[in-house]
């Protein structure tokens, strides 16, 4: 492997696992952290089905105004096609909590500090569970993760619950069994699938796998076993061939260490398997017994394209490229349809009757308007008729008060005492615009609406 290959594999310095210490324990203070930090009393990001709001970067939005969740969306599957083009599983392996859950549980409860298994970098060998002090042991470590899961569970309901209502329902559960339950039924899933699905949820479980072969090319960052330098230990059907003799110089000594530490069990030397998270522990172990010999891992973090060829890894192509390009396009209108939000909110209802002729040839249309006040202060509306001084307000007659975060339904009657068509074959629809608006602050809070207004046909009015 050429020196530029050896830098991208961390052949020397810090080991992959600690890195990944490192990550995981950013993502644990981010995770946990984020649900507290407030922006004007509102959440960097909470989705709350309870109040029907969504607070993204300290603002509050309502279910009406949910047109930002398909861009979210947009973000979330594009930003998982990059960074699989890019990087592969990169994801598996450094950032989802699977991963990091069963890190936890395995190599630091289990093994660091009740000693139930004996080494860290043998992950094949399972502990014997017929000695009694392993049993004694498997129920202590079963103790510490039921209440790490607690934890955690609590931390993930804090994305859809304020963390200080979460905390008010938990001191009164009686009157709040729902949340109880989903809270039990999380730390239940956790505790079996860490402790008995274990791996087999990244083997045969998870679908990020099945795709994940979809978005590679062959400058894809991955696990790569330098087959050049290691010899072709197997055949394209999987078969140990063990040191061909077209390869009587392969480097590769057999110690099967990397094996041993993966904690999918698959063997890195056959190529690219769907198992692999891009751990990258097989690395570390290659990197240690190579590293005695005075030579460089035989396993790194790098494209099979630069290992064939020698070369740098290629990050910027055309699909990582366009990918970012899409990023950028839906960040953008994500930041402009994020910049329309309005302090309050107005659905108009026509009622079934379509008009009500009246003496003197009046026409009233009804209609319902369910106002929201979005805003932190209460505040007093009205609303006025646009662009059709012939159509006036009947009812109500005067401005109304309403609470921040209150909705209230007005029954809402307009009227004309002229002649808005001469139609004698059909009734006519009228287009108003409706200005609804906070009387303190008419050019700040105020939103505008569409509307008809009904005429009938001629011959009807007397």
């Amino acid at each position: 492997m050429s020196q530029s290959s050896c830098e991208e594999t961390s052949c020397s310095g810090t080991p992959y696992y600690k890195k990944r210490y490192w990550v995981f324990a950013l993502i644990t203070l981010v995770a946990m952290g984020l649900p507290f930090i407030q922006i004007d009393g509102n959440q960097l990001f909470l989705l709350s089905f309870d109040k029907k709001q969504l607070h993204l970067l300290g603002v509050a939005f309502d279910m009406q105004e949910l047109y930002l969740m398909p861009f979210l969306l947009m973000l979330l599957f594009l930003g998982i096609f990059f960074v699989t083009t890019l990087a592969g599983r990169v994801w598996c392996g450094w950032g989802c909590p699977q991963t990091i859950f069963r890190v936890i549980y395995r190599d630091v409860i289990e093994t660091k500090l009740l000693g139930l298994r004996k080494r860290i970098d043998n992950k094949q060998q399972e502990p014997d569970m017929s000695l009694p002090i392993n049993k004694l042991k498997k129920g202590a470590a079963l103790l510490i993760w039921i209440g790490i899961s607690v934890i955690a569970a609590s931390n993930f309901l804090w994305y859809f619950i304020p963390p200080a209502d979460f905390f008010t329902y938990l001191s009164n559960p009686a009157e709040h069994t729902i949340l109880i339950t989903f809270l039990a039924v999380l730390v239940a899933v956790m505790v079996f699938d860490i402790i008995f699905i274990k791996e087999n949820f990244c083997v045969y479980m998870c679908p990020y796998s099945r795709v994940q072969s979809v978005l590679y090319d062959n400058d894809t960052i991955m696990t790569v076993y330098d087959y050049e330098r290691g010899g072709k230990v197997f055949d394209p059907k999987g078969i140990k061939l063990w040191k061909k003799p077209e390869t009587p110089n392969a480097e590769c000594t057999g110690c099967e260490l990397c094996v041993k530490v993966c904690p999918t069990h698959i063997d890195i030397r056959k190529g690219m398997q769907l198992e692999c998270i891009n751990c990258l522990e097989c690395a570390d172990a290659c990197t240690k017994v190579m590293g005695k010999l005075g030579k460089e891992s035989l396993i790194g973090w790098t494209s099979p394209q630069a290992v064939e060829t020698r070369e740098k890894v290629r990050y910027f192509r055309f699909r990582t490229i366009a990918y970012m390009v899409a990023l950028v396009i839906v960040m953008g209108a994500l930041v402009v349809m994020s910049g329309k939000k309005e302090h309050m909110l107005l659905n108009i209802n026509r009622t079934t009757e379509l008009y009500s002729i009246k003496e003197q040839g009046m026409v009233e249309n009804s209609y319902v308007f369910l106002f929201q006040n979005t805003d932190k202060v209460a505040h007093d509306y009205y609303f006025e008729i646009l662009d059709n001084p012939k159509i006036k307000i009947k009812r109500p007659e005067e401005p109304f008060t309403l609470e921040p975060g209150k909705k209230v339904k007005k029954v809402v009657v307009l009227y004309t005492e002229e002649r808005l068509s001469e139609d004698g074959r059909k009734d006519t629809p009228v287009p108003i615009k409706i200005h609804a608006y906070a009387l303190d602050k008419k050019e700040e809070i105020s939103v505008f609406r569409d509307s008809v207004f009904v005429y009938p046909r001629i011959d009807l009015i007397h």
